[in-house]
């Protein structure tokens, strides 16, 4: 089957649901979690803390793209990285989002911090307890205290989930079971 035969031309997809593919990824070193602070200027979750990761390029597999992402924008070289999950996130625009997530394992601690924000080596049981405790004193992005417990505590990987937003711009995380 050929590359015209895929279904992927503007008339086949017309009214089909389409999403922007994208990594995000846990780096790891020791007892610690790298953690990018989002620089005030983005649009994008401004002061909140999120793994590292972008948008999938063409020409590249998630896993090379979640490789070149923690390389540009830490500088670290990691290695052991694993797949973990994928979230289909629906925030009810046109496009959503598929969110390919990973774990690494740093060769150093030694980082370069750019235009994204900055970037920041925090225990991974101070940022857990966080997540646990009745006033989280981390500002992280809204999906995080569901993930990271999944990956890191749980266990429980890959997992499948879907995200959307209800009437009152709630997030709903589900998994698929």
């Amino acid at each position: 089957m050929g590359a015209k035969d895929q279904g992927a031309d503007a008339v086949a997809v017309a009214d089909r649901w389409q999403v922007v593919p994208r990594t995000l990824c846990f780096v790891t070193y020791g007892e610690e979690i790298l953690l990018l602070k989002r620089a005030q200027h983005k649009r994008v979750y401004p002061g909140y803390y999120n793994g590292l990761g972008g948008h999938i390029e063409r020409d590249e597999d998630p896993l090379r793209s979640a490789i070149r992402e923690i390389r540009e924008e830490s500088g670290l070289e990691v290695t052991q990285v694993r797949y973990c999950g994928t979230t289909h996130i629906d925030a009810g625009q046109a496009t959503g989002i598929l969110l390919f997530i990973f774990t690494a394992v740093a060769s150093s601690r030694e980082v370069h911090s750019g235009d994204e924000g900055t970037l920041h080596w925090l225990r991974l049981t101070d940022v857990l307890r966080s997540i646990h405790s009745v006033e989280p004193e981390l500002p992280l992005v809204e999906d995080l205290p569901l993930i990271l417990p999944r990956i890191f505590e749980d266990g429980r990987i890959p997992f499948f989930a879907h995200v959307s937003y209800d009437d009152a711009d709630r997030l709903r995380f589900r998994l698929a079971e």
